[in-house]
């Protein structure tokens, strides 16, 4: 189904996994993408880096982040931050929702309560 949301994130998330609990709670269909096992195209971080900004996707305190050396660390742009982020996923803010041309961080219940009241 194109018109599916699919949620990204990794499976040890303690925050992907309330995510997925709620969709799966209120009976949504989404797709789940493992950004460790199914990985991440170039492409699509570019589209969430434009709708959301790098700076609100990099997820600077997380323990990927902090476990970097200082010098990837030291990201001031968005090609930069792409390169980081494609060589280390799970430095994403997560989860990251996508629906159509729509792209959310993270999971707060009145957001996604909103989001899937307008269907």
């Amino acid at each position: 189904m194109e018109n599916q949301p699919v949620l990204y994130g990794i499976t040890t998330c303690d925050t992907v996994r309330k995510a997925r609990r709620w969709l799966e709670g209120e009976g949504i269909a989404y797709r789940y993408h493992d950004l460790r096992k199914d990985g991440l195209r170039a492409d699509d971080l570019t589209v969430w880096m434009r709708s959301v900004g790098w700076e609100a996707l990099l997820n600077r305190a997380g323990t990927t982040f902090r476990k970097l050396p200082d010098a990837e660390k030291q990201i001031a742009n968005e090609a930069q931050a792409l390169a980081v982020m494609l060589a280390h996923p799970t430095v994403i803010k997560r989860p990251v929702l996508v629906q159509g041309e729509r792209v959310t961080l993270g999971f707060k219940l009145p957001v996604y309560e909103a989001l899937f009241a307008q269907g």
